[in-house]
């Protein structure tokens, strides 16, 4: 079998088994899918490869932005706008739909942010987006020394453009997500190896944080991309593949794969295609509980 099952709610959210099955491969290290629901493509990050690349079912792997320095994290706004997180200009932009490119944050209380890296949009359109350091790291991004003391969480108000830091104690921030009704942000710590979850308060800032799960395995994975599905289930990048739990913390079980997972989303027409970002290839598995659309 190729996952793991820790609990038997695992069968109805995802199924008995979850074959994995390789789109494409011998990139250097795939991050941020993000399906567009109604052109049907998908675009995920090559970050070290400097490049975006675009994935559909007629034409398989392309390239759909080169240079795109150092992309990682990527989603959509609620107008369709492809929102991007920058590794190596520190940067969060957005893709207008004619193709240029507006630059929404780089800088917060006068220094340079230091590497955006995953990103969501709330119903209101606020952009969240957590800004750990791997982005000044070698390969992942450019070799440089941060300007910021803080490896924090942000938002950005989608009518003025100021920027809040929200939490400022995490070791290394990462995949974020809302709950089903944007009560709750679960935040993951990549080097904790924990999900972290935090009211949301009335002007979108948060409190009251606290850990909801611990990820455990005995296989190679990290905390990173973080995703809810249509029934809040909530899927994570960790130790194994991808690790599955249910609204009550619960770990179901984990979806093996391969490399180490580093993000997700869901897709094609029926939405219960897994598409996986994990070490130097795109993989696709199919669950049972379908993922939700981003506009």
């Amino acid at each position: 079998m190729n996952v793991e099952i820790r609990n038997e709610r695992f069968r109805q959210v995802v199924g008995y088994d979850a074959p994995v099955e390789e789109l494409a491969g011998e990139l250097e290290f795939t991050e941020g899918a993000v399906w567009n629901h109604v052109e049907g493509h998908l675009i995920f990050s090559d970050m070290p490869g400097n490049v975006m690349r675009k994935w559909t079912a007629a034409d398989g792997v392309q390239v759909f932005r080169q240079p795109s320095n150092m992309a990682n994290g990527n989603t959509y706004d609620l107008q369709g706008r492809l929102i991007t997180c920058e590794h190596a200009t520190s940067r969060v932009t957005r893709t207008e739909h004619d193709g240029s490119i507006t630059v929404l944050a780089t800088h917060y209380d006068g220094k340079e942010l230091n590497s955006p890296n995953d990103v969501i949009v709330k119903s209101d359109g606020s952009i969240y987006f957590s800004d750990p350091s791997f982005g000044r790291m070698e390969y992942y991004g450019v070799l440089r020394q941060p300007e910021l003391d803080v490896r924090g969480v942000y938002r950005l108000d989608p009518a003025s453009g100021a920027l809040r830091l929200l939490v400022d104690d995490f070791d290394q921030p990462n995949g974020l997500t809302f709950s089903l009704g944007e009560r709750q942000l679960f935040i993951n710590d990549t080097m904790r190896g924990h999900i972290r979850v935090f009211d949301v308060d009335a002007d979108g800032g948060l409190s009251n944080g606290r850990v909801w799960a611990e990820l455990t395995g005995d296989r190679d994975g990290l905390a990173d991309g973080m995703k809810i599905d249509t029934e809040g289930n909530l899927y994570t990048a960790g130790p194994g593949g991808v690790q599955v739990f249910a609204p009550d913390a619960t770990c179901l079980g984990v979806i093996y794969v391969p490399q180490g997972v580093a993000n997700f989303t869901w897709g094609d027409a029926d939405l219960r295609s897994l598409f996986i970002n994990a070490g130097t290839a795109l993989y696709r598995t199919r669950v049972n509980v379908p993922g939700r659309t981003l506009f």
